[in-house]
């Protein structure tokens, strides 16, 4: 029993840590709603209307008991009813929105008992939003000197070869450095390319949570060194349960830790991990001198952004769904980016301290943004409810560098299989630029 309790344990775990990525499981019943535009994008001002359907086996269903809201995508909604569903499809008038942003329904059917979830939400001149956070007087001064520190610390690189993890063509290591303090180390899975040559560089940088790494072999065997890094300090090819007991343990809340101090800040150390590594990758000898770039989703696809910003060397970046990204939107009546700072509701960081949200501005992505110089591929879809579109294109949209963005309107805090293919594409045609 306590061998199967310890398996499904792990599998939920595993199921935990790749939803970032993968699209929801199917389901029998499947709540359909979608607003009148085919491109989801309205006006300010224009009347939205949301189409709700409810099939099963592809077939549409009635006399099914609904309960739908809207309102602004995180907020209390503007209205919530209830009915009978009598016929094949029916309408919500959801009205308009008189500023920039996004209107979010969502429908709640039971059949047979059970309750199944849709959701759309409709977006109002998003190219026009703009951030609540602050830019810093001394924002660029603070991580230059950031910087600066951490260019005195030694590097103290330590590579231990996986002949498990090693193929053919490509040899796998688990790379220990020395991070932003000497009592702080940075930890990732490297792969580089067997056949003697230069190469160029791909940073792969962690969506949030605690978990191992595997290394981007796949990438490798075409030819580009990886590394993939976690964040936490502490090494990446440990067991599961390891990972577990420090989610619900010493890291767990870590992205509020010491946010009243913006020196002394969780993700200070996280940032300039993102540079070491990059110290690192520009060091080895089979790195071509050029090519580095730097992608990532969720807490990754901020990384992504911050590190593209900070360090000159990166030449592309690719996120998806970037967190942190606008985190004072809450106090300003509309969504934030996740962690969700100042929500309410949100007892870690509800009460918003002066000094707390002075920090948030040394660590946003919009303020990131506007240092960015370098192409960028993102990606995103409006039904994001842990990194929601107001957020994530008050960043975009301070983005001057070329920018292409592919968005999956319905998907939420996942990915469709095209979207993640686009994304490889592109990375490897930047990568292998000459």
């Amino acid at each position: 029993m306590q061998n199967l309790k310890l398996l499904i344990f792990y599998l939920v775990f595993i199921a935990n840590i790749t939803a970032g990525f993968a699209q929801p499981a199917e389901q029998m019943v499947k709540v359909i709603v979608s607003p009148d535009h085919n491109t989801w994008v309205y006006k300010i001002g224009e009347q939205v209307k949301f189409k709700v359907s409810v099939f099963q086996f592809g077939n549409p269903q009635k006399d099914v008991k609904i309960k739908y809201e809207f309102g602004p995508e995180l907020m209390p909604p503007v209205k919530t009813d209830s009915l009978i569903l009598n016929k094949d499809e029916f309408e919500i008038n959801a009205g308009t929105m008189n500023t920039p942003g996004f209107l979010r329904c969502v429908v709640i059917a039971e059949v047979n008992g059970k309750t199944y979830k849709g959701i759309s939400t409709a977006a109002f001149n998003p190219e026009l939003i703009e951030p609540t956070a602050i830019l810093p007087s001394d924002f660029v001064q603070f991580w230059d000197k950031a910087k600066s520190d951490l260019s005195k610390i030694p590097m103290d690189a330590k590579m231990t070869l996986l002949p498990e993890k090693c193929t053919e063509k490509v040899n796998v290591y688990h790379l220990n450095l020395q991070n932003f303090r000497t009592d702080s180390r940075l930890y990732g899975i490297l792969c580089v390319p067997k056949k003697e040559g230069k190469y160029p560089a791909l940073l792969r940088v962690p969506g949030a949570g605690t978990r191992p790494y595997g290394g981007d072999v796949v990438m490798a065997e075409k030819g580009v060194i990886t590394l993939e890094i976690g964040i936490h300090g502490i090494p990446v090819n440990m067991d599961l349960s390891q990972y577990a007991n420090l989610a619900g343990g010493a890291l767990n809340g870590y992205p509020a830790f010491n946010l009243e101090d913006r020196d002394r800040y969780y993700y200070k150390r996280v940032y300039m991990g993102c540079v070491r590594a990059n110290d690192f990758l520009t060091s080895l000898p089979q790195f071509d001198g050029k090519n580095l770039g730097v992608t990532g989703g969720s807490q990754g696809g901020a990384l992504s952004i911050v590190t593209a910003a900070l360090d000159s060397r990166v030449k592309f970046l690719g996120a998806f769904y970037p967190a942190l990204s606008d985190m004072t939107g809450f106090l300003f009546g509309r969504a934030g980016g996740w962690p969700h700072f100042f929500k309410q509701g949100n007892a870690t960081t509800a009460i918003a301290t002066k000094d707390k949200i002075t920090t948030t501005g040394y660590y946003d992505v919009v303020n990131f943004a506007r240092y960015i110089k370098v192409p960028g591929m993102y990606s995103w879809g409006f039904n994001d409810d842990i990194c929601p579109p107001t957020s994530m294109y008050a960043a975009y949209n301070m983005i001057k560098a070329p920018k292409n963005l592919l968005l999956a309107v319905d998907t939420g805090h996942w990915v469709y299989p095209e979207q993640r293919s686009s994304m490889e594409t592109w990375l490897y045609n930047q990568l292998t630029k000459r």
